[in-house]
């Protein structure tokens, strides 16, 4: 007797935004988003053009920055480390979460931070920028920083802007070095550019002293 095909279910308003914003996702990771069409996503989605429509009535630029803004919330998580234990171990485990997204993402991250897209308005900077934000945010928690001065606050946006840089130089050279040697190399760059400000700025030569002394 030949078994009963599994029910169907249909999926929720949620699940369904879901399911695209993730099919989105997956393209843009392999395709540049201007060579990634409507009809794309239906059809990797198993979906009619209508439906996608349905939900993203303004076309592929609502769906682009929705879909850009899942994976800003994604990368936002990345920092999100518990802030126990040593500090640059925290940091190392921030940046493999960091590579693994950078990895899984590939051309749709380098279309992203590199700009050039057809489709990249105010408000697509805007989301890329916030993260930017969000992630140093994270770091002066983890630095225990609560009024970061400005020469801490450009030495870490000079990393971070560092750490990205190196992200799209690696997806470039096939993912070399291997990702656990990049992350060891960013950390020490952080720690090299905050001792290098050290010299001029009282509050990061004070973390050197403190939060970072017992690591170096």
């Amino acid at each position: 007797m030949t078994p009963a095909a599994p029910a169907y279910r249909r999926l929720s308003v949620e699940e369904r935004r879901s399911q695209l914003l993730d099919v989105a996702l997956s393209l843009f990771a392999i395709r540049v988003p201007e060579d990634v069409s409507l009809d794309d996503v239906a059809e990797a989605a198993g979906v009619s053009r209508p439906l996608v429509y349905r939900y993203f009535p303004g076309g592929k630029q609502q769906l682009y920055e929705a879909a850009l803004r899942s994976a800003a919330e994604e990368l936002r998580q990345c920092f999100d480390e518990p802030r126990e234990g040593p500090l640059l171990p925290r940091l190392g485990r921030a940046l493999d979460r960091y590579l693994v997204f950078v990895r899984r993402h590939d051309a749709g991250f380098a279309a992203l931070l590199q700009g050039g897209s057809v489709v990249e308005t105010s408000h697509t900077t805007a989301i890329v920028d916030g993260t930017r934000r969000a992630a140093a945010e994270h770091i002066y928690a983890h630095l225990g920083v609560d009024e970061p001065g400005p020469r801490l606050r450009m030495t870490v946006r000079m990393w971070i802007t560092a750490v990205e840089a190196a992200s799209l130089i690696w997806l470039d050279e096939d993912r070399q070095p291997p990702a656990d040697e990049l992350r060891d190399w960013l950390v020490e760059q952080f720690v090299a550019l905050l001792t290098v400000t050290a010299g001029r700025d009282p509050q990061c030569a004070e973390l050197i002293r403190g939060a970072l002394a017992a690591e170096l």
